[in-house]
């Protein structure tokens, strides 16, 4: 055996330890519809905070003055988070299916869900006490900011470069802190056009590849 077969084993080997311990059965078309439901979301979330103007105009600093419009853009968050988490799991299923693997809830999916919404969560229950304190400045970058962390944490369980849109989001976080009157629109960039952009250029580069390899 030479140094090129070697080489090739190696890899082989390499190749597959990584399919093995990765979740590879996420969908750039969900990242896509993803990205959809959060500007659609922002557009219902703009107008009941009050806005009039074109929502691609300026956006001013919008303030919640009535506890009804605060459940309301609860409830329309949840709403929300069921719906993105719905469509990841169905088109990753049907990924899963289409490339004949098993989709089952091993150690790594079990370890991907922790490392995922532990930031989340921490997140989560920050933005709540400010919420309750009525200080609501922060609480889009730190929704950013956690999210971010959330992606780089599971970019080691799935695709690596899923790490890229985190730093992104954490990066839009930071500029979101000097950005008072375009909270709404730094939310709409980061988990909309952001989510966008990326489920275009992951189907482009896998999805689609691997489709016309079959």
């Amino acid at each position: 055996m030479d140094n090129k077969e070697v080489f090739n084993t190696i890899n082989e080997i390499r190749n597959m330890m990584e399919k093995s311990s990765k979740i590879l059965t996420l969908s750039g078309i969900s990242a896509i519809f993803v990205g959809v439901y959060a500007c659609i979301a922002a557009a219902v979330a703009y107008y009941i905070m009050g806005g009039t103007c074109c929502f691609l105009g300026e956006i001013p600093a919008l303030h919640l003055s009535r506890p009804d419009k605060l459940w309301l853009l609860a409830l329309i968050a949840v709403f929300l988070i069921i719906l993105c988490l719905a469509t990841v799991f169905l088109f990753s299923y049907r990924k899963a299916k289409r490339n004949n693997k098993r989709f089952v809830f091993d150690l790594t999916a079990r370890r991907l869900l922790w490392y995922f919404f532990l930031p989340l969560v921490v997140g989560g229950v920050l933005c709540l006490v400010f919420i309750m304190q009525g200080n609501y400045e922060p609480i889009v970058a730190f929704m950013l900011i956690f999210y971010g962390t959330a992606l780089i944490n599971v970019s080691g369980y799935t695709y690596s470069n899923t790490r890229y849109l985190g730093y992104a989001e954490i990066l839009l976080g930071f500029v979101n802190c000097f950005m008072e009157a375009h909270h709404l629109l730094c939310w709409t960039l980061g988990f909309g056009v952001f989510h966008i952009i990326y489920g275009i250029l992951f189907y482009l580069k896998y999805d689609r590849r691997k489709a016309d390899n079959t």
